[in-house]
């Protein structure tokens, strides 16, 4: 006997028949994967009114003047979310402040959005620059695009992971990635609450600040702790005047540990830390981001990556080790994980489903990725409170009352998650927000 996805779906009787005020599409024939549970719902009836999901039922719906898609056993699964993305940066930080201007960027930073809902990501959290305005746009239904949950600026001390100044500024300089709200060098509490509130006052869902040295960058060895606890929690105070939380760039047990002390939320990265400390995480409710082919790809032979100096090529090692075994403390003792890329430009736009596809060479099973990119995901993005633009519905469920972001793809991801690489065969339909964005059926 078939099972319905909800209790509300199992009272409806066969043939009810539901009067389409708004845009109405009718869903048949799909086996869904509702976002938290480890099965398929087979056969299964999707209502979409407007742009909710309004019934999830094994038995029949009769929708008056619904677009019927009839999904043919396809598998329906929420929409995607990325949970570290970088849309205005392309080949790297420096090109929007040197190469382009900020009309340019934005156009480029479009391309990208585009790319990710062709991926089936409907939704992504930007960790970082200057997207609050295209945000703002796609809300309103000016642009097309997944939902944007933008951090706004980067917060970062002088010297810090997001000081791409250079060698012979001078302290207190602005400097054009500050002018363009990409990011903020702030040292002391006045300064640090202030750049936090320009980001919040722009439309910013969440704070992003950086913790700790990193791979890649010039002026911040990736050991060092950066912020001061009063510097963090000035901005953690601001976060929570505003009903929303703080992102954190950290890799090491001293910069996270800094970072929880002072009330921080979730660690973006997190691949030096110590068993402890994950333990702590799970103990404290502190959500781990994860960027897996950044760490074990493309920093599994850092020989190859021609313009690190021998120092950055020597720590993109380290964070390659530090990974896979930080990932195993993570699965060992339950953490909340979500997936984000931090990929962008050209070479990766189009691999953002890889980063959930690598989780499975550390150990994760098809169902624990598809939760860290659904269900996880929006748990976490629901964090932002009032900041949340989104939160007349849920997201990375499919359920009454959930957005209406799916996907029907040939095949079962809870079998083959790699199933999510061969996007431009497999999935057939991609809605976001009620509207259709492909469907190939």
């Amino acid at each position: 006997m078939k099972t319905s996805l909800t209790m509300a779906a199992l009272s409806l009787s066969v043939g009810v028949a539901f009067s389409a005020s708004a845009a109405t599409t009718l869903f048949t024939n799909v086996d869904v994967f509702n976002g938290t549970e480890d099965k398929l719902y087979q056969d299964h009836y999707v209502l979409v009114e407007d742009n909710l999901i309004t019934q999830v039922s094994a038995d029949p719906i009769e929708a008056k003047d619904a677009v019927v898609i009839d999904g043919q056993g396809l598998t329906m699964t929420p929409g995607l979310i990325d949970m570290h993305s970088h849309f205005c940066i392309q080949e790297g930080m420096l090109v929007g402040r040197d190469s382009y201007d900020q009309m340019a960027m934005g156009a480029r930073a479009h391309v990208s959005m585009m790319q990710y809902l062709d991926q089936g990501f409907t939704t992504a959290r930007d960790a970082g620059c200057n997207i609050l305005g295209m945000a703002k746009a796609i809300n309103n239904g000016l642009l097309d695009g997944p939902r944007i949950y933008p951090a706004g600026g980067f917060l970062s001390q002088t010297g810090g992971h997001a000081d791409t100044g250079s060698f012979n500024d001078v302290p207190g300089r602005v400097d054009d990635l500050e002018r363009h709200g990409f990011g903020y060098i702030v040292d002391g509490v006045t300064e640090a609450r202030r750049a936090a509130r320009q980001n919040l006052r722009s439309g910013a869902t969440q704070i992003k600040i950086m913790a700790g040295g990193g791979v890649a960058s010039e002026f911040d060895p990736i050991h060092m702790t950066q912020f001061s606890e009063e510097e963090m929690k000035a901005i953690v105070g601001v976060a929570e005047d505003y009903g929303t939380y703080v992102m954190a760039h950290a890799y090491h047990d001293r910069s996270v540990n800094r970072a929880i002390d002072s009330g921080i939320r979730v660690i973006e990265h997190n691949f030096l830390v110590s068993e402890n400390t994950i333990k702590r995480m799970k103990e404290e409710g502190v959500a781990l981001s994860a960027q897996a082919v950044m760490s074990l790809e493309a920093f599994a032979e850092p020989e190859k990556i021609t313009f690190f100096s021998p120092d950055q090529k020597q720590k993109a090692s380290r964070v390659n080790a530090g990974a896979k075994q930080m990932f195993e403390w993570a699965r060992k003792h339950d953490v909340l994980i979500v997936t984000g890329g931090d990929m962008f430009g050209p070479s990766y736009n189009t691999r953002q489903a890889d980063n959930m596809v690598w989780m499975s060479k550390v150990g994760f099973t098809p169902f624990e990725i598809m939760k860290m990119g659904t269900s996880n995901a929006a748990e976490v993005l629901s964090w932002s409170g009032g900041m949340n633009p989104y939160k007349y519905g849920k997201l990375g469920v499919i359920e009454e009352g959930a957005y209406a972001d799916v996907v029907l793809i040939e095949g079962n991801p809870l079998e083959n998650i790699a199933i999510l690489n061969d996007y431009q065969d497999k999935f057939k339909v991609i809605m976001k927000d009620g509207k259709i964005h492909k469907n190939a059926l």
